[in-house]
């Protein structure tokens, strides 16, 4: 008895699995899963930053503190403009892989060709971009003192402006020795030390009486507290243990070290996928080139990259709308 084979008209066209309501192929249908398992993981780390925030509301950074830097010029105070460019220009590589997906359903090689090319451009300022933000993210600005309880001591002059530790400071002869071989117990070489030592620090902040302590904590208004000058020299004598500059994964100048460790993660985490859509874009890119999807007649590869491109686009808008905005 032969076997009945049932054909649904679909074979090598879409999944093939029977009548498909979404007219899509097995490549798109494959892209839309990944974009929803992705879409599940930001929410979850972006829900997870939103609830951390919400706990230690009275100690966060204040973004337009932090991110006040714009490349060559040194020394603006220009809060939030680099980071507000930066994202115009990956939404501006959003729109031109829309004209590149659009150029390939009219068959147009060499549009196709301007537009991924301008993409790729894009793509690579903004990781770029992303690359220098976080390296004067962690070279710091300003510098601040850390207490015993693990919080942070900023300093301001008496109109509320911040005040670097180099303004501070006051170099104290033997204050800071550096373990080496020769003087050194259970180990080769101590730890790099610190700029300014926190004796230096006090010594400085004794000296200047225009300089003002301020806490994480914020007042009524939102605003963080600025000490009394008596209160300052007490909470600095009684509290303060050691200095930082910038922040890593175990101290923040600008605030909690949660901030931190949220913003490492996932900027790295959503810069690794621009990253990586760069490199798949300038794979599309050469097979356009050398005319692989013309003679397919096809070019659903680059509307298959642009599916993913455009959801790296939707993800910074609410990855910078709660680091940045918010």
């Amino acid at each position: 008895m032969e076997a009945t084979v049932v054909r649904t008209g679909t074979e090598g066209k879409t999944w093939g699995g029977g009548n498909d309501p979404l007219k899509a192929s097995y490549g798109k249908m494959m892209m839309w899963f990944f974009i929803l398992s992705d879409a599940l993981t930001f929410s979850g780390f972006l829900a997870a930053y939103g609830f951390s925030r919400f706990k230690f509301i009275d100690s966060w950074p204040i973004a337009d503190e932090v991110f006040t830097h714009f490349p060559f010029l040194h020394g603006v105070e220009a809060p939030m403009y680099y980071v507000a460019l930066m994202t115009f220009i990956l939404i501006f590589s959003s729109v031109t892989m829309v004209l590149a997906v659009d150029a390939g359903h009219h068959m147009k090689k060499g549009k196709v060709t301007l537009y991924m090319f301008l993409t790729i451009i894009g793509g690579l300022v903004f990781v770029g971009s992303q690359a220098w933000e976080w390296s004067t993210f962690i070279k710091g600005d300003y510098g601040a003192v850390t207490t015993k309880g693990g919080n942070i001591l900023q300093f301001v002059n008496t109109e509320g402006e911040r005040v670097a530790l180099s303004e501070i400071a006051v170099p104290i002869e033997g204050a800071r020795v550096e373990h080496e071989r020769n003087n050194g117990i259970w180990f080769d070489a101590g730890k790099d030390l610190p700029a300014y030592s926190l004796e230096e620090i006090k010594a400085g902040f004794v000296q200047n009486e225009d300089i003002l302590v301020r806490t994480l904590m914020n007042d009524e208004d939102g605003n963080k507290i600025i000490l009394s000058r008596e209160e300052s020299l007490m909470k600095l004598n009684n509290e303060a243990v050691g200095t930082v500059e910038g922040a890593n994964l175990i101290q923040n100048e600008y605030g909690h070290p949660l901030f931190a460790d949220f913003f490492f993660f996932i900027t790295g985490f959503h810069g690794f996928h621009v990253f990586s859509g760069v490199i798949i874009n300038i794979i599309i890119f050469f097979n356009v080139l050398i005319g692989t999807y013309e003679r397919r007649g096809s070019y659903e590869m680059v509307e298959k990259v642009g599916l993913y491109w455009h959801f790296v686009d939707l993800v910074w808008v609410f990855v910078f709308t709660f680091f940045y905005l918010v």
